[in-house]
């Protein structure tokens, strides 16, 4: 059975960890200086690296190369050539043990887990607990972990990883180093599928990858795992397979359905809202990419400097196409009609008559 592509391009190294550069500077200073913490609380959306940065510090901490040669350790980052790091990456280092909070929720669990941190490592110098989804344990687990936190083995290292940090409690928090973990630019999820794309020798369109990036919303996880799933379909994957076998509707569809709507044409938006739906996109998934547009035009249009920003979300020619769009804006009309399909798209989301909202908001605001 071949590797997933996330598991087989999982960073080894802080560096590789792309888009976090303000939490892997901070963790290469400190195993560089030898200031590693006892707790640390990573939390941001999914698949943005958080249990990777944990086993990346896990490795940190048990390195043997790093324990034995100080010129090696100034450098803040793993060997990967030790027992110890090759154990971590391939999940049977002992002394590591990653726990799904999500499963694991209870008070008995959490202090059989304490009970086993007071124990001397096995094989390592560390031994390291990694909690992830960590907001999902019950009250009683946290006020079983809250006192070890506290005051912690020697040995002990424990690594917090959520994506949901308001529900983790405060007492918990603030005896961690907490570091925030941003969503994904994406020109750094294309740059990284591309690169994977010429390392696995794929044969697909850049405008494939660029819409299987934003599909991904942020997440590398995500993203490389629709790229193993789409190029399993072709030889050469272009954005029609995309869009065909994951329902999504590529950004030129967007823009097309766009320029319909500002220019005020409601015959032509409806057919080809019914063309789109006849062929079996997701006009759910339209809908909220249609916010997005309408809400960079809008914000662009009162805030030029934007621009900088959107050139990591956008391709260049789909920034001039936005641009041109600002001039047919007219506020008046398009503020009302973006706040109808704000509310369209709450409604679709969970009706079997999934086109009817934004049928309903475009009728109501271009007639």
């Amino acid at each position: 059975m071949s590797l997933a592509l996330y598991r087989k391009y999982r960073p080894k190294t802080l560096d590789e960890l792309l888009g976090q550069e303000q939490v892997t500077a901070v963790l290469k200073n400190a195993a560089a200086t030898g200031k590693l913490g006892h707790a640390y609380l990573f939390f941001g959306p999914r698949g943005s690296g958080k249990t990777t940065a944990a086993r990346l510090l896990a490795k940190l901490a048990c390195c043997s190369t790093r324990r034995d040669k100080k010129e090696f350790r100034a450098k803040g980052e793993p060997c990967n050539e030790c027992l110890a790091c090759n154990e971590i990456d391939a999940g049977r280092a002992v002394d590591v043990i990653e726990i799904d909070a999500a499963s694991n929720t209870g008070v008995d669990n959490v202090r059989d887990i304490i009970e086993g941190v007071r124990l001397a490592p096995s094989s390592y110098p560390m031994k390291v607990i990694i909690f992830d989804e960590v907001h999902m344990l019950s009250k009683g687990a946290f006020n079983a972990l809250l006192k070890t936190l506290e005051e912690p083995p020697a040995h002990a290292l424990f690594i917090l990883a959520t994506t949901e940090y308001d529900k983790v409690p405060a007492t918990i928090a603030s005896r961690a180093q907490r570091f925030h973990f941003r969503k994904l630019p994406l020109d750094i999820i294309i740059g990284k599928l591309k690169t994977i794309s010429k390392t696995e020798k794929l044969k697909i369109d850049d405008a494939a990858l660029e819409l299987i990036a934003a599909l991904a919303e942020g997440s590398f996880r995500d993203a490389e795992s629709l790229l193993g799933q789409v190029t399993s379909l072709a030889e050469k994957v272009t954005t029609e397979i995309v869009e065909e076998h994951l329902g999504a509707v590529g950004f030129t569809r967007v823009i097309a359905l766009a320029e319909k709507i500002l220019n005020g044409d409601l015959k032509s938006s409806l057919a080809y809202l019914q063309e789109l739906n006849a062929g079996g996109h997701n006009v759910t998934d339209l809908t909220k990419e249609l916010i997005h547009y309408f809400r960079r035009v809008l914000t662009l249009k009162y805030n030029p400097d934007l621009e900088e920003m959107f050139r990591h979300e956008l391709t260049t020619k789909e920034l001039e196409q936005l641009k041109a769009h600002i001039q047919l804006f007219d506020d008046k009309k398009y503020i009302p009609l973006l706040k109808s399909m704000i509310t369209a798209y709450s409604q679709m989301r969970y009706s079997p008559f999934a086109t009817i909202p934004l049928e309903i908001a475009l009728i109501e605001h271009l007639k």
